[in-house]
């Protein structure tokens, strides 16, 4: 996994952008059906957010509309500069196959959609991605691990235990840091190690401007 975050794959035949969504480089870290099931109207583009109020699920093979599964996985959350941007391409890109599509097109509200507004079966974009990672000679990686890997990106990057929970919609942030075991640690250490720094050089500036500062006490002799 440590290599996916600065893999380019190819772009695929169709539904780039669904994969695109779920990808390590991109660390959103939605499941699968949240991907899936974004609708453009939970989308703010402007203010770089999306809101992961759906999704698409598989029982059996039959795709199953819903809401997300616990109002904690029910969220908002943050889209890069260049997600937002894929995402505006996607958009124009979705415009232009619905007016090829004409009277066929359906108006789902769906963000990925097939070429006539449909919303995506889930295992269409599993499928699509195992054929990325084939061609680009990947061993064996589930779509879910790329949520795993985004987690372990934001927590090796520093990013505060209770924001990571918040955009994987995690239940707690005990879950978070169980889950994430092997690299909460090391992240806890830095944490300690910056803090520790931190108040050092308060401290040590501190002293300095009292040193400064200090006025003369009753008794004092001025030279």
């Amino acid at each position: 996994m440590d290599a996916l975050p600065h893999l380019r794959l190819p772009r695929p035949r169709r539904h780039p952008p669904a994969v695109r969504s779920l990808s390590a480089d991109r660390p959103a870290g939605v499941r699968r059906g949240e991907a899936v099931g974004l609708r453009w109207k939970d989308v703010d583009l402007a203010a770089g957010t999306a809101g992961v109020h759906w999704q698409i699920t598989q029982l059996g093979w039959e795709p199953v509309q819903g809401r997300p599964k616990t109002e904690a996985s029910d969220r908002t959350i943050a889209l890069d500069e260049g997600t937002v941007t894929a995402l505006r391409a996607h958009r124009k890109r979705q415009g232009a196959e619905r007016l090829a599509a004409g009277e066929a097109w359906t108006d789902s509200g769906f963000v990925f959609t097939d070429e006539i507004g449909r919303p995506l079966h889930p295992q269409q974009v599993s499928d699509q991605f195992y054929l990325l990672a084939f061609q680009v000679g990947l061993p064996p990686v589930r779509l879910h691990d790329l949520r795993h890997g985004a987690a372990s990106l934001m927590l090796a990057a520093g990013v505060d235990l209770k924001v990571v929970q918040e955009t994987l919609g995690h239940v707690s942030s005990t879950f978070t840091r169980d889950t994430y075991t092997s690299v909460y640690p090391q992240v806890a250490r830095a944490a300690a190690e910056s803090t520790a720094a931190l108040v050092n050089t308060a401290a040590g500036g501190a002293r300095a401007a009292r040193l400064i500062t200090l006025p003369p006490q009753i008794g004092d002799v001025t030279t």
